[in-house]
């Protein structure tokens, strides 16, 4: 129903000069929606207090909610004698709107509170529309949408879902924030969160992890919504946990939450890694972690004093946090690349020595090239349970049967073998265990070596080689001589 303005709005934008990408797109379309969200929750709250004969009291107010500014209407219909529109329209939201919105960061009671994500997310954006009659066209056609119903928000997600993994597509920026969908609900499958228990995700880019978590909490495998009854409260408020470094991905990831059916994400603005993991104390911790932190990066020194294991690769101290992160009894499912394994580098040694002994690491997914697009490595997914240590590790080393790409991406029937294998951990020729006695007390190299692969043919000598090249030669001179006899 909402795919017609959807590219609509995506052929205005092409049109304006402010809008240079798909990172853009997503991010000037994510304002315009959020408000909009606000709007048709603040109705239905209105509406709700009116019932119960109450007073509400809205959250925005003046000439800066939704129906004032972006769609005046006279008796259902637009009122175009009202609407702002041109320079007047781009003076309004910068000058006026803006401001006014990311008032609410100093305002709110609390981080947890919807306020404070309004103030957060006007803080961060910047409008980059130039030409208020486009903005205009963009507005009336978000007005058309709604947020009314589950229905409504899941078509929503989806569409918004197709632009953010086609900003991912859209170069190396985007593609930080999203992860392969079926990779990540592969991933929850197998560690089983339950309502009750908390969700965090302290590299959590568009939100994908927790995104698919509430999918996998509230709906059926046949795509019907779960009773989860008086549990509703308790995704809402006390499930869903995240942090996020960069502003454009935070927007996003909280955008994305509430178009899914979190009306306040419990998403924070900050740098994880700024965190001194010595301090984590038990309130801090969380039953389940599903992440995809970024690796390559090089953080401060500064940095790395807060992490017993000093390293500049980023996705290493993201998973000493994440250890200790950990409740003890929690699960954790985190794609880190796959040189991790085997590094030999003290910092790889000895990060690989406090997983096996802090948690039992019992699965390793090993995922081929191409999973992620655009990235230049292989990965894989470490599973692992926080208390007792490794006692032995499961491989399983995914194998699509084709070369995965933009135009032929993984699939959730790539992954089905793997999530049913995973309960029983057999051997079989794509999957091993390697127990924990067996490795190498120096090195703790933990690479993938299926033993039961098939052996590749043993490759020619050099003399057999020659002799079978001077046999074809002396056919062919045999042929052409036969030929040249015809003639």
């Amino acid at each position: 129903m909402y795919e017609n303005a959807f590219n609509k709005i995506e052929r205005d934008l092409r049109a304006e000069e402010g809008i240079a990408n798909e990172l853009d797109y997503v991010e000037q379309t994510s304002w315009v929606l959020f408000l909009k969200y606000l709007h048709d929750l603040e109705a239905e709250r209105a509406d709700r207090a009116e019932l119960e004969g109450k007073d509400y009291a809205p959250i925005i107010t003046g000439p800066y909610q939704w129906y004032k500014w972006a769609a005046p209407k006279v008796d259902g219909a637009f009122d175009h004698n009202a609407a702002r529109i041109g320079d007047d329209l781009i003076t309004f939201v910068d000058q006026e709107l803006f401001p006014y919105l990311a008032r609410f960061r100093q305002s709110a009671t609390s981080p947890q509170t919807i306020e404070y994500k309004i103030g957060e997310v006007f803080t961060e954006l910047r409008n980059k529309f130039r030409s208020g009659y486009i903005l205009r066209d963009v507005l009336e056609q978000i007005d058309s949408l709604a947020f009314n119903t589950q229905e409504q928000r899941h078509e929503l997600s989806e569409l918004y879902e197709t632009r953010i993994r086609r900003m991912g597509n859209a170069g190396r920026n985007g593609g930080e924030y999203y992860t392969p969908r079926p990779l990540i609900r592969a991933m929850i499958k197998v560690v089983q969160p339950q309502i009750g228990e908390t969700i965090y995700d302290g590299a959590c880019g568009s939100a994908g992890f927790l995104c698919e978590a509430f999918q996998y909490l509230t709906t059926h495998p046949d795509g019907t919504r779960k009773d989860i009854g008086g549990g509703w409260n308790t995704l809402q408020a006390r499930t869903f946990y995240g942090q996020e470094k960069k502003g454009l991905a935070y927007i996003i990831g909280i955008m994305n939450m509430v178009l899914h059916g979190i009306e306040a994400p419990n998403l924070i603005h900050s740098n994880t890694l700024n965190e001194n993991v010595m301090d984590i104390q038990e309130k801090d911790r969380h039953d389940i972690i599903l992440a995809n932190p970024p690796f390559g990066g090089g953080e401060r020194r500064e940095v790395q004093q807060n992490f017993p294991i000093r390293t500049g690769e980023t996705a290493y101290l993201f998973l000493q946090h994440f250890i200790r992160k950990l409740k003890a009894g929690g699960r954790a499912s985190v794609v880190i690349k796959n040189t991790f394994l085997s590094n030999t580098d003290n910092a790889s040694v000895a990060l690989r020595k406090e997983l096996l002994e802090a948690a039992e690491l019992h699965t390793i997914l090993d995922c081929p090239q191409g999973t992620f697009q655009g990235a230049g490595v292989k990965t894989v997914v470490l599973f692992f349970e926080k208390g007792a240590p490794t006692r032995d590790i499961w491989y399983y080393q995914l194998d699509p049967g084709r070369s995965l790409g933009k135009t032929n991406p993984l699939n959730d029937d790539d992954l089905a073998e793997f999530v049913e294998l995973q309960r029983t951990r057999p051997n079989g020729p794509k999957s091993w265990i390697v127990n924990r006695a067996d490795l190498d007390e120096d090195t703790y190299d933990l690479s993938v070596k299926n033993p039961n692969a098939p052996e590749a043919e043993a490759l020619r000598s050099p003399e057999e080689i020659i002799a079978d090249m001077l046999t074809r030669g002396a056919e062919t001179a045999q042929i052409l001589e036969d030929i040249r006899g015809m003639l």
